[in-house]
C-alpha cells in the first residue's frame, strides 16, 4: 500500500466522490455527488485542503482529508482530519490507521499544532488507540458527535 495525493490520480475522483456521499451525505441531506466531486477536485497535495488516497497494485482502498473547516457547524475549531474512509475490502488491514498518521504527519509538516476530527460514540477508541483525545460531545445535524484531538508534534507518527 502507499500513500499519494488524489491529485495526482484523478481517474478516482467519481468513484471517490460518490463513495463519500453515500458514507457521509447522512450529516448534509443535500450534498451532492457533483458537488462532492468539485469540493475534491479542488484539493491540493500540501496545502489544506489536501486529499490523499491509499493505493494498492490496482486501486484506490481508502481516502483522507485535511481540511481548514470540515463543518460550518464546527468552525470554532479548525483545522481537521476529515471524510477518513476505506473500502469495504480494504478493511481491518491498518489502512484507516495509515491513513490516519499520514494526515497528522502532513498537518505536522505545514506547522499545525493541533488536528481535530469528530466521530460517533462507537469510534472514540479506535482514535484514542491512535493518540487521539476526546474534547467535546455536540450535535451535528441528526448525529451526537464527539469531537477529538490530537497534538501534531508529540503524535506517533
Amino acid at each position: 500500500m502507499r500513500i499519494e495525493p488524489l491529485r495526482a490520480h484523478r481517474q478516482y475522483l467519481g468513484a471517490l466522490a460518490q463513495a463519500h456521499v453515500a458514507a457521509f451525505g447522512g450529516l448534509l441531506p443535500d450534498w451532492t455527488v457533483e458537488q462532492a466531486q468539485d469540493e475534491l477536485a479542488a484539493h491540493g497535495a500540501t496545502a489544506m485542503p489536501a486529499t490523499w488516497l491509499a493505493l494498492d497494485a490496482s486501486d484506490w482502498i481508502g481516502s483522507v482529508s485535511l481540511l481548514v473547516n470540515d463543518d460550518p457547524r464546527l468552525d470554532q475549531v479548525s483545522p481537521w482530519l476529515a471524510s477518513l474512509y476505506v473500502r469495504p475490502d480494504g478493511r481491518a488491514r491498518g489502512v484507516g490507521a495509515a491513513l490516519v498518521r499520514h494526515c497528522v504527519a502532513q498537518a505536522a509538516a505545514l506547522g499545525v499544532p493541533r488536528l481535530h476530527l469528530y466521530c460517533q460514540d462507537a469510534l472514540v477508541p479506535y482514535y484514542a488507540r491512535l493518540g487521539w483525545a476526546p474534547l467535546d460531545r455536540l450535535p451535528l445535524g441528526p448525529l451526537q458527535v464527539v469531537v477529538m484531538a490530537i497534538e501534531t508534534g508529540t503524535a506517533d507518527v
